[in-house]
C-alpha cells in the first residue's frame, strides 16, 4: 500500500480474524532503492510541473518487501485474501505484450527482472504532477464546463486526475501512447501485480480520473473521446470496490507458499482507503487535523460541486464519500495559544484556498455586519470557528447531512486539543471522537480484504469490523449549539 505519505514508501499490514494487527513492514524508496534517484519518492522535473515515479521502482520495492516478510518468518500460507490502495491518480501504461508476461511469470526470478520491459512509459505521472493545464480546459470545453464535468465524473477537471494526464501523454507521446496495451491507475496496477492479469480499476479509485461517470459508474464517452482516441480499450471494465478479482497467481504460491485460495480482492486509492480504516459509516465524517486538513464525508444522493470532489464510496457501493481540503486550518494555534469563551466570527483564507479558492481575512459580527479587527484570543477562537463553519457549508453544498447517529471523527496532531474539538464539535451539532490511525489507508485495505470475502453473502462494512476497537468520545455539542451554528451558516453563506 502506497498512501499519501505518499509516494514515499510501500507498506504492508496484516490483521488476523479479529482485527488485531500482527505484521507491519514496508520499504523506503529513497534509501532502499537508490538506484532510482528520487527524492520523496518522485522525480521534479525541470519545470517544476511535471512529477513523476519509475512504474519499475514501485515493482522491485514489492520484491524487497515480500522478501523482508519471509526473512521475519510470516507465514503467507495463512493469507485469506489481500487488497490494497495506491496514492490516487497516478497512472501505470502497459507495454503490448506485458499481459503475456504477466501471466507466464516465473517463480524462480524477482518481478523486477522480468517486468522491466513492460512499462510503455517508464516513468509515471502521480498526483503531485500539475502541468495538465492545457488538457483541463479542453476537457472542461468539451463536456460543457467545470459544473457539467463535476455533474458527471463528481470533480471539476483537476491537472493531477489521470484522463487529464492520460491526454498529456496521448499529445506529447504519441508513440508511448500507441505501443500502450492498458492503462492502470496505480491501486490497479499493484493488483494486476499479485493477480498475474490486467486487474480491473474499482469504482471509487476510478472516481478520480475525471474519465467516470460516477452515478452511472461506467465510463463517460464524452470524456473519453475527449481525452484520447480508443481509451475505452486501455482502460478496461470497471469493477465493484468489493468485488473478489479472483486468486493469487501461481508465482506467489510458489515462489512465497501462499494459499492457492488466497483472494485478492480489488485493490482502490489512498483516500478512499482511509475512509475504510478510519471505518466510517452512514452519516459520519472525519476530519484530519494537519497541516493540510481534509475531510472525508459519507454521502448519499451527492450534489458535485466545482468545489471538492465525489468519489464511489469504497466499502458500500450504492453510496459515495467526498473530500474536502483546506490549508493551514490549525496552523496558527500549533502554537500553545490558549482559547478563551469570547464568540466572534470569521473566515480566514490567509493562502489561496483548496476548497474553495478563495484568499482574504473576513470577519463578521453575531450580526453579520463586517468588523476590521478584534483582540489576539477572540482571533484565534474565530479563526478555528469560521474555518470549522466553511467545511460544514461546503459539505451539506455537496450533499452531506447530518443526521441521528452522526459522528465527527478527529484525527491528526491538533486532534490533542479538547478546545479546538469543542468548536468542532459545536460547528457540526454533533460529538467528536478521536481515532489512531496510523497507517489508515493500509489498515483500511486490510480491513477491505476481510470484507470482501463476506460482501457477496450480503454482509456489511460495520458488520464485517464490528469486532474493532471503537473510536474514544472526546466532546459532546454544548447546549444550544445547534442554534447558533444555524444563525451562523446564514451569515456564511452569502460570502
Amino acid at each position: 500500500e502506497a498512501d499519501t505519505d505518499g509516494f514515499k514508501h510501500l507498506k504492508v499490514v496484516a490483521v488476523d480474524g479479529n482485527l488485531e494487527v500482527i505484521h507491519q513492514n514496508s520499504v523506503q524508496f529513497d534509501s532502499e532503492l537508490p538506484e532510482f534517484r528520487t527524492h520523496g519518492g518522485v522525480h521534479i522535473h525541470a519545470d517544476k510541473l511535471t512529477v513523476t515515479s519509475p512504474a519499475l521502482m514501485w515493482v522491485k520495492a514489492l520484491d524487497v518487501l515480500l522478501e523482508k516478510m519471509r526473512n521475519t518468518g510470516f507465514d503467507f500460507s495463512r493469507v485469506k485474501a489481500i487488497s490494497g490502495s495506491g496514492q490516487q491518480h497516478g497512472s501505470v501504461f502497459w507495454r503490448k505484450g506485458a499481459r503475456r508476461t504477466l501471466n507466464q511469470l516465473d517463480p524462480q526470478k524477482h518481478l523486477h527482472h522480468q517486468l522491466q520491459e513492460c512499462f510503455a512509459v517508464r516513468d509515471s505521472p502521480v498526483w503531485m504532477d500539475s502541468s495538465t493545464s492545457d488538457q483541463c480546459q479542453c476537457l472542461e470545453t468539451a463536456v460543457g464546463g467545470a459544473q457539467r464535468l463535476a455533474d458527471i465524473t463528481g470533480s471539476r477537471a483537476y491537472e493531477r486526475f489521470t484522463g487529464n494526464q492520460i491526454a498529456k501523454i496521448y499529445h506529447s507521446k504519441p508513440k508511448e501512447f500507441s505501443e500502450t496495451e492498458r492503462i492502470s491507475l496505480i491501486s490497479s496496477f499493484a493488483s494486476s501485480l499479485f493477480l498475474g492479469d490486467y486487474a480491473a480499476i474499482d469504482y471509487s479509485d476510478g472516481s478520480g480520473m475525471n474519465l467516470m461517470d460516477i452515478f452511472e459508474k461506467q465510463w463517460s464517452r464524452v470524456c473519453l473521446d475527449a481525452a484520447a482516441p480508443q481509451l475505452a480499450e486501455r482502460l478496461g471494465d470497471l469493477t465493484p470496490s468489493t468485488a473478489v478479482l479472483g486468486c493469487v497467481s501461481l508465482y506467489y504460491t510458489e515462489r512465497y507458499g501462499f494459499a492457492e485460495s488466497c483472494n485478492v480482492v480489488a485493490f482502490t486509492g489512498d483516500n478512499p482507503g482511509s475512509l475504510a480504516g478510519m471505518r466510517l459509516r452512514e452519516g459520519d465524517l472525519a476530519v484530519s487535523l494537519g497541516t493540510s486538513d481534509t475531510v472525508f464525508l459519507w454521502i448519499r444522493g451527492p450534489r458535485p460541486s466545482v468545489e471538492g470532489h465525489i468519489f464511489c464510496n469504497p466499502v458500500d457501493c450504492s453510496a459515495h464519500m467526498a473530500l474536502i481540503c483546506l490549508e493551514k486550518i490549525t496552523k496558527s494555534v500549533s502554537k500553545g495559544l490558549m482559547f478563551l469563551t469570547v464568540l466572534k466570527r470569521g473566515v480566514y483564507f490567509d493562502v489561496m484556498e483548496i476548497t474553495p479558492p478563495f484568499a482574504g481575512v473576513h470577519r463578521f459580527n453575531a450580526e453579520g455586519q463586517r468588523v476590521s479587527c478584534c483582540k489576539r484570543d477572540m482571533e484565534i477562537r474565530a479563526l478555528i470557528e469560521g474555518q470549522f463553519l466553511a467545511k460544514r457549508v461546503h459539505a451539506e453544498k455537496l450533499g452531506y447531512k447530518i443526521i441521528a447517529g452522526t459522528r465527527v471523527l478527529a484525527t491528526g496532531g491538533a486532534s490533542s486539543n479538547k478546545d479546538i474539538l469543542q468548536v468542532l464539535s459545536d460547528v457540526f451539532s454533533a460529538p467528536v471522537y478521536t481515532i489512531d490511525v496510523t497507517n489508515s489507508a493500509c489498515l483500511g485495505c486490510a480491513y477491505r480484504a476481510l470484507h470482501g470475502l463476506e460482501a457477496d453473502a450480503g454482509a456489511s462494512f460495520t458488520e464485517t469490523l464490528r469486532n474493532a476497537p471503537e473510536p474514544q468520545l472526546a466532546v459532546r455539542p454544548a447546549p444550544g449549539a445547534q442554534e447558533v451554528q444555524i444563525h451562523n451558516i446564514t451569515i456564511h453563506i452569502p460570502l
